[in-house]
């Protein structure tokens, strides 16, 4: 897993990285707003799902602090974050530039 998100972070493509945990309802409603970004961006962004619990070493690396937190990377760079639910709209907005 570190290798394959290490690439994906550091790739050319934008990559939209949602900070999650299972217990957390708010992250759960997450899950939808993600769906549709992917089905407006398509191939021209990655979206990840990061589990905090299974992957304690990034929520400390990247200060997550609180969930859903999400965050856009392009070329290994933090390009936008958010802390709590993201809309559709917002995310799209983040990655048109990208």
């Amino acid at each position: 897993m570190e290798q394959s998100f290490q690439h994906h972070i550091q790739g050319d493509l934008p990559v939209v990285v949602d900070f999650f945990a299972d217990w957390c309802s708010p992250c759960k409603a997450m899950l939808p707003v993600l769906n549709n970004v992917k089905q407006v961006v398509g191939e021209s962004a990655t979206i990840l799902k990061m589990n905090i619990k299974k992957n304690s070493f990034y929520a400390k690396q990247f200060s997550i602090e609180s969930i859903p937190t999400v965050i856009i990377f392009k070329k290994g760079k933090i390009i936008w974050r958010k802390s709590g639910i993201a809309s559709v709209g917002e995310i799209i907005q983040q990655l048109a530039p990208l």
